[in-house]
């Protein structure tokens, strides 16, 4: 059932975005990824990309942001997020067939995008929007409010950060990693990768890393995916808002409330960067370099896993065996839910920041 305060955000368009971390965010998934990639991949993720430097991955992190705000991809808007339909603070939870909506969302997008990139009947440009949007999405997906129904992801929840008045979602998103790091450059996010790597290889990060991949599996990228997005959607109930929204709204969020959830943010954008990077070399090895040797690999599941329902039959749809037909993309009949978001333009780190004196 659609919340009342959705129905508003359609009638009154409240500008949103759907920019999970920020530009500073999404470059630092992908550099902490580049550091993980297997030489085999990162070439492989070069020649696709056609960049050759060390920032192959960062410089199109934000892509698909930049896209979705374009006449011709304002389509793949609801693809950065998943609403779940839970009850926080009383209850988190991601259920994939409750929460995507038939034109898609987070999961089946990543789902899609897994198939198409190991896809090698499809064109140069084809392959290569393809891995844009992965790279985007699973570094979208780690961001809670991006796995969270309630008020629109956050961004019906105006708080008070540092003086300034905005929202929850966007505090999340770039105010808060911008306060940390102290700046938002393609250098900003190197420095920040490498400490959160030194973190993973010898720092707090090393015992837990490796249940960050454990059980991922390119053959059940749905499951995968679900169980990213409720790892993350967990901390809604524990650190996000554990009082519930109104405890949010009743002082400024510096400097209590930015030293509960900044370990969070800085552990979620690690998460980003080191599934990725496993997800990119598997699709490698598994799709790559078996369909080169006239192989086709499965995965753990031995079978394939499309998200059936949440595809259509366009040329960014997944088809349930990696042998499909490029079609046309037909226009999709957008849900309530992602009607409110549809209807709201513009960026949710820019917009209606106001200075408290």
């Amino acid at each position: 059932m659609v919340s009342l305060s959705r129905v508003a955000f359609i009638a009154f368009g409240v500008i949103h975005g759907a920019n999970a971390w920020g530009e500073l965010g999404h470059a630092t998934v992908a550099y902490v990824a580049q550091q993980y990639m297997s030489p085999e991949a990162a070439k492989w993720a070069q020649t696709v990309l056609n960049d050759t430097s060390d920032s192959y991955l960062a410089n199109i992190a934000s892509w698909a942001d930049k896209y979705r705000l374009t006449d011709e991809g304002k389509w793949s808007a609801p693809l950065h997020y998943i609403d779940a339909m839970d009850d926080p603070p009383t209850s988190c939870s991601v259920d994939y067939e409750r929460d995507c909506p038939a034109e898609g969302c987070s999961i089946s997008a990543i789902a899609n995008y897994t198939q198409r990139v190991g896809n090698l009947k499809l064109s140069a440009p084809e392959t290569a929007e393809a891995l844009r949007f992965l790279v985007h999405l699973i570094g979208d997906l780690t961001q809670p409010l991006h796995d969270e129904n309630y008020e629109v992801g956050g961004n019906g929840i105006e708080v008070t950060f540092d003086n300034y008045t905005d929202n929850l979602h966007s505090d999340w998103d770039t105010y808060m990693p911008a306060k940390l790091v102290g700046g938002s450059s393609l250098e900003d996010a190197q420095g920040w990768a490498d400490s959160l790597v030194d973190e993973i290889k010898t720092g707090s990060y090393k015992k837990e890393a490796a249940t960050w991949i454990k059980g991922d599996d390119i053959g059940d990228t749905v499951v995968t995916a679900t169980r990213w997005a409720a790892d993350a959607n967990s901390y809604i109930c524990t650190v996000v808002m554990p009082d519930g929204a109104a405890a949010l709204q009743t002082g400024d969020l510096y400097p209590t409330y930015y030293n509960s959830a900044i370990g969070t943010i800085e552990i979620q954008v690690a998460k980003g960067g080191y599934r990725l990077a496993n997800w990119l070399n598997t699709i490698y090895s598994q799709k790559i370099t078996q369909s080169k040797n006239g192989k086709h690999h499965k995965g753990k599941s031995g079978k394939g896993k499309s998200g059936k329902g949440k595809f259509g039959k366009g040329p960014r749809d997944a088809a349930p065996e990696p042998e499909f037909v490029y079609e046309p993309r037909e226009p999709r009949q957008l849900s309530r839910q992602n009607m409110a978001r549809a209807a709201m333009g513009g960026s949710c780190c820019t917009s209606g920041r106001e200075h408290r004196h």
